[in-house]
């Protein structure tokens, strides 16, 4: 379980960060390698989920999916300084409590 939560981790600090450095070379202005560099960390997003033990596809990105929002908030709220209100932080709870019933509900 261990290594999956970090996989998933390390999945949505790639997606985040390769998106944000894009962000910032098309929206801010930064340096073209800028948008290189978030190019390479977004194929090593699409490369660390297939790294998961989980044989399904889809469950492992509908998983997936809930612990980027709850990192995306995260990201917000330490690099772009917008602190999350309740509601942020509810929604993450709910979130997470989806991605345990899609990844360790019984089935049979």
């Amino acid at each position: 379980m261990v290594n999956s939560i970090i996989l998933f981790i390390l999945a949505g600090l790639a997606e985040i960060g390769g998106g944000y450095l894009i962000w910032l070379w098309l929206r801010e202005g930064q340096p073209y390698w800028y948008g290189i560099i978030g190019a390479i960390i977004l194929v090593l997003y699409g490369i660390i989920p297939t790294l998961q033990k989980f044989p399904d596809f889809g469950r492992v990105y509908a998983a997936y999916g809930g612990v980027f929002i709850i990192l995306a908030i995260f990201w917000g709220w330490g690099i772009d300084k917008k602190a999350p209100d309740l509601y942020d932080w509810l929604g993450a709870a709910i979130c997470l409590i989806g991605v345990s019933v899609i990844l360790w509900g019984p089935r049979q």
